[in-house]
């Protein structure tokens, strides 16, 4: 029982600091260097890992360790209830970019476009393909609030990462596995985000990089406490693999494939559903090469 703890707890701890570190360092890469086209493909190839690690492994894993079928079902409801509304609190806001409702649309007063513009109240980003270029405003940055705030929500979502993570790896390893590839593959995308908002609020390169760091650091936190809170209260476990179900489901289908349909191309389509497949096909390889 003691090696299994041992194991366990070490899992965690590399999982959470290697990926939040190691998404942060991807991101950067794309976020700062021209290879930021390919960011769209990473987000399609999440969304297929995101879903598989869903229905494939968390479900599954939580039917088998609950009370009953119904408690797990109704916490799923629960969960994307209770993101929904963090996510209008803007707690768990994901920007892919800057072409979203959190930061495409300023009124008059903060807009320095808009007092160029004679009775034009607002200016929204023209909807078009999904792009990572950010909406600038040259003239003037926004002190760094937009930044912030984004910060802020991050950190939060990276320590509930750090609970789904510990709770998956003390129910079997091939779960905490699966369900930690499936998380850096969706942190990947958000991460370019962040960056792209901390440079557009004013901030450098380097501050961006240490703010993503230190933000991901909360992964791992999230991950330690779990793990010894869940050691007196083991019942909470599939309880907590259910939220786990239900925050990737909600990512996955509230946040992520809308972005996708505003590329319309047969040929961003097909590239789409191909990238949506490979990222199920390799949380079900990860899966068959774990349990062979």
């Amino acid at each position: 029982m003691q090696s299994f703890e041992f194991s366990s707890l070490t899992w965690i701890i590399g999982t959470c600091l290697l990926g939040g570190v190691l998404s942060v360092v991807i991101a950067a890469f794309f976020a700062l260097n021209a290879q930021r086209k390919w960011v769209p493909l990473l987000v399609s190839y999440a969304i297929g890992a995101l879903l598989a690690a869903v229905f494939l492994e968390i479900l599954p894993h939580a039917f088998e360790v609950a009370p009953s079928v119904e408690a797990m079902t109704g916490t799923v409801l629960l969960g994307i209830l209770l993101f929904f509304t963090l996510e209008k609190l803007v707690l768990w806001r994901h920007c892919h970019g800057d072409h979203c409702e959190a930061h495409a649309m300023h009124d008059e007063a903060h807009c320095p476009d808009a007092q160029k513009k004679q009775g034009v109240k607002f200016t929204a980003v023209t909807q078009k393909a999904p792009s990572i270029h950010v909406h600038h405003h040259h003239e003037a940055h926004d002190s760094g609030r937009s930044g912030m705030m984004i910060m802020i929500g991050d950190t939060f979502h990276n320590f509930v990462d750090g609970i789904l993570i510990a709770a998956a790896f003390m129910v079997d390893t091939q779960l905490g596995l699966v369900t930690a590839i499936a998380i850096i593959a969706h942190e990947i995308p958000q991460e370019v985000g962040d960056f792209l908002i901390l440079l557009h609020s004013g901030y450098s390169k380097k501050q961006a990089l240490l703010f993503n760091l230190f933000s991901s650091l909360a992964t791992m936190v999230g991950g330690l406490l779990a793990y010894f809170a869940l050691q007196t209260v083991q019942s909470w476990v599939p309880y907590i693999l259910s939220l786990a179900a239900a925050s990737m489901l909600y990512v996955a289908v509230a946040d992520l494939i809308p972005g996708l349909h505003k590329r319309t191309a047969i040929k961003d389509t097909l590239m789409q559903i191909s990238l949506i497949f490979l990222g199920v096909a390799s949380i079900a390889i990860t899966k068959w090469w774990l349990e062979g």
